[in-house]
């Protein structure tokens, strides 16, 4: 079993998530008292989000690749980073360090495409659905074709995100305008939708739709943990 290194924090109400579904992976894998090999750094989210919302993303960067060399300076075998926007910088962090990064949006679109999804909603901070870091690797590498909301719609999710879901706060009236929102996604022929922000995950679940969805969080912890198990047998 590899040793998984987590970049976390963002939010650790997402990083909780993460060591629960990764550790749920393993036991549901090996069985018995097994548990996942893992190492967490977690930043402070006031930091990352201040440096978001400012645009400055160098010393964003700077941050994520110093977490990534610490993992891996304790031992960290394979680097997962516990959120979807911070993956703008993706490649930088790649480029830091010696052991492999597993990208969210592959282990998510793998699925995707597995399920012979073509075209999918992406939901996420507004990071995520305007620039082309994420949307972009779905549509170059994937084949996939990526609808987001309108503008008013990506402030609405964008401030849901950082106000209430990344401050562990969950609105029932503001799950409502999410769901009003993936209708509209719905009725420009979305098949699927992305919940491409690790805590909308804890708004919206696949029960409140009526086409699938796909939990970047699970998706990429589970993933994480098939990596770190390779082919070693199952219970």
């Amino acid at each position: 079993m590899k040793t998984i290194g987590l970049i976390g924090g963002m939010s650790w109400e997402s990083s909780m998530l993460y060591y629960q579904i990764i550790n749920e992976r393993v036991k549901e894998r090996k069985g018995g008292h097994h548990s996942a090999k893992s190492l967490l750094y977690s930043v402070d989210f006031q930091e990352i989000k201040d440096l978001q919302h400012q645009g400055n993303w160098t010393e964003a960067t700077k941050i994520m690749i110093e977490s990534a060399q610490k993992l891996e300076a304790g031992g960290a075998e394979v680097l997962v980073i516990c959120t979807n926007t911070m993956h703008k910088m993706a490649p930088e962090v790649m480029n830091s360090v010696s052991i492999p990064l597993l990208h969210i949006a592959d282990a998510t679109a793998n699925k995707i495409v597995s399920d012979h999804i073509k075209k999918v909603a992406l939901l996420g901070t507004a990071f995520t659905m305007e620039e082309p870091f994420y949307k972009g690797r779905l549509v170059d590498r994937f084949g996939l074709e990526v609808v987001v909301p309108d503008e008013a719609d990506r402030v609405v999710i964008h401030d849901i995100i950082y106000n209430e879901l990344c401050l562990g706060i969950i609105n029932e009236h503001s799950k409502k305008r999410y769901l009003d929102i993936i209708d509209s996604l719905i009725r420009k022929g979305a098949e699927a939708v992305i919940l491409g922000c690790t805590e909308i995950a804890m708004l919206i679940s696949k029960d409140d739709c009526n086409i699938p969805i796909y939990d970047t969080t699970r998706l990429h912890a589970e993933a994480a943990v098939d990596y770190a198990l390779g082919d070693e047998e199952s219970k």
